[in-house]
């Protein structure tokens, strides 16, 4: 499953670490592939990008001319939580402009995968805050999609433009693609922010419902979520929870520091409704 969204601060990383977690901790074996340049879940899971001899910028590269033969099974280290990863660092940025010169550039991750022996339970992708090849690669390997909005600003244009990201998936592989899951992450902040609400309802207004009627501000997360249901198969809230912080620091998932907190306890459901895919 590919957690996406080109915006940055949506809950993509942590969304799919929490997961990641409460699926690990119930007993599934769980990879996750860090296809992100910042490195962020594999910092996350407590691996230092910097002190890899090999991740995921060998992997990409494996299919040019000149470079090593490295797979993705070569890469991928058991952390402390469990779970394992295939970790990325900042080199990771110098592989989009040789994708680029190759037709298939987009299946490249697919193709790795496809090497990959059947012995995890679960793979989860990690991509970037962008609408580069990393992304389109993440959504052309995945069986599943989970989009991340962050319920103090929802995103919009963001989604928006990831509807042009599965128009061209869709003229690319001949198949239609849509998101099975949005995840709507700190919930209960929406009362706090101001100033950018007015561009919230217009944006989402024109994206998802059409609807000429003003929305009320104190209804907008409910009108969001309605309307989310009409293009998205499954929606999930995950409340605001600063002990997200704090397993954040200790490099863990919150399943394995704080698995009674609010947060904790809303990734459990996802991860119960996804265990079930």
């Amino acid at each position: 499953m590919t957690f996406v969204h080109h915006k940055g601060g949506t809950g993509k990383t942590t969304s799919c670490l929490n997961i990641g977690g409460f699926l690990q901790k119930s007993g599934e074996k769980v990879l996750i592939i860090d296809c992100d340049p910042q490195a962020n879940a594999t910092i996350g899971l407590g691996i230092n990008p910097d002190e890899q001899d090999i991740n995921m910028y060998d992997v990409f590269m494996n299919v040019f001319e000149g470079f090593p033969d490295v797979t993705i099974k070569d890469v991928i280290k058991e952390t402390k939580s469990g779970i394992f990863l295939a970790p990325s660092s900042l080199d990771l940025v110098g592989v989009e402009p040789y994708l680029y010169n190759i037709e298939d550039r987009s299946f490249v991750l697919k193709e790795a995968l496809n090497s990959l022996p059947d012995e995890y339970d679960h793979i989860l992708i990690d991509t970037p805050p962008s609408m580069g090849q990393f992304v389109l690669n993440g959504l052309i390997a995945a069986d599943r999609i989970i989009i991340t909005l962050d319920s103090s600003f929802f995103a919009g244009y963001g989604v928006e433009s990831l509807t042009t990201i599965f128009s061209d998936i869709e003229e690319s592989i001949g198949k239609k693609r849509s998101a099975d899951m949005a995840i709507i992450t700190k919930t209960g902040e929406l009362q706090e922010v101001k100033a950018p609400v007015n561009e919230m309802i217009e944006s989402f207004r024109r994206l998802l419902s059409g609807k000429k009627e003003k929305f009320d501000e104190n209804t907008l997360l409910d009108e969001i979520e309605s309307d989310l249901r009409i293009n998205v198969k499954e929606i999930c809230t995950v409340p605001y929870d600063f002990k997200i912080i704090y397993s954040q620091k200790e490099n863990m998932p919150i399943s394995h520091i704080n698995p009674e907190s609010r947060a904790a306890k809303s990734y459990k459901e996802i991860s119960d409704i996804v265990r079930n895919w």
